[in-house]
C-alpha cells in the first residue's frame, strides 16, 4: 500500500471517505505543482493547505461553532474556518495557507496562489461524481490556464450553491468581483 501524500494533524476529525478526498486533493495539487514547476517551498504550502482544508469536516458541531466564530455562515461551511483556527493554534503561521483553508469552500479576493489552487483541487479532484469529461478536461487545463479554469469553477460553484439555496456570502462576492 502506498503511503499517504500528506499526514493529517493529530487534531483532525475525519472519516475514511474524507481522508481519501484529502489525499486526492493533495495528489492533484502535487501533480499540478510538478507540471507548473513551482518551487519546493510553494509545493509544501499547497500540500499543507490540502492536509488542513477538511481536517475538521467530521468534528462535532459545537466544536466547529466555537472554532469558526466569527466566520460562521451556514453550518456546512464551518469546517474551513474551524480548521484554520485550529491550525493557527497548533502553530501554523503562513497567512496564505490559513486563508486558503478558512475560505476554501467560498473563495476569497485576497488569496494568493495557494488559496486559488486549493479551491480548484477541492472542486476538481477525481473522486467527485459530477462533471465527468468537463471536470477531467479542466483538471488537464489548470497548469496552462489556472485563471481561466478558476473563473469557470467559481461560476459553477456559485451557481450550484445558489441553486441549492445557499446564501451568497460577502467573501464569495468579493472573490467573484476580483476574478472578473
Amino acid at each position: 500500500m502506498r503511503s499517504p501524500l500528506v499526514v493529517l494533524p493529530d487534531w483532525a476529525a475525519v472519516k475514511g471517505k474524507r481522508k481519501a478526498h484529502i489525499q486526492r486533493v493533495a495528489a492533484l495539487l502535487d501533480t499540478w505543482a510538478g507540471v507548473m514547476r513551482v518551487s519546493r517551498a510553494e509545493r509544501r504550502r499547497w500540500l499543507r493547505a490540502a492536509a488542513l482544508h477538511d481536517a475538521l469536516k467530521d468534528a462535532p458541531v459545537d466544536v466547529l461553532r466555537e472554532l469558526a466564530a466569527p466566520h460562521l455562515g451556514p453550518p456546512g461551511l464551518w469546517h474551513g474556518p474551524a480548521a484554520a483556527r485550529q491550525a493557527e493554534l497548533a502553530g501554523e503561521t503562513d497567512t496564505g495557507v490559513l486563508s486558503a483553508v478558512r475560505y476554501h469552500s467560498v473563495g476569497h479576493a485576497s488569496w494568493d496562489r495557494v488559496g486559488r489552487m486549493l479551491y480548484l483541487a477541492d472542486y476538481l479532484e477525481p473522486g467527485r461524481r459530477f462533471g465527468g469529461d468537463r471536470r477531467a478536461t479542466r483538471v488537464r487545463r489548470v497548469p496552462r490556464d489556472p485563471d481561466g479554469v478558476l473563473q469557470e469553477v467559481a461560476c459553477e460553484r456559485i451557481a450550484r450553491g445558489l441553486a441549492d439555496g445557499w446564501p451568497l456570502l460577502p467573501e464569495t462576492v468579493g472573490f467573484w468581483n476580483d476574478l472578473v
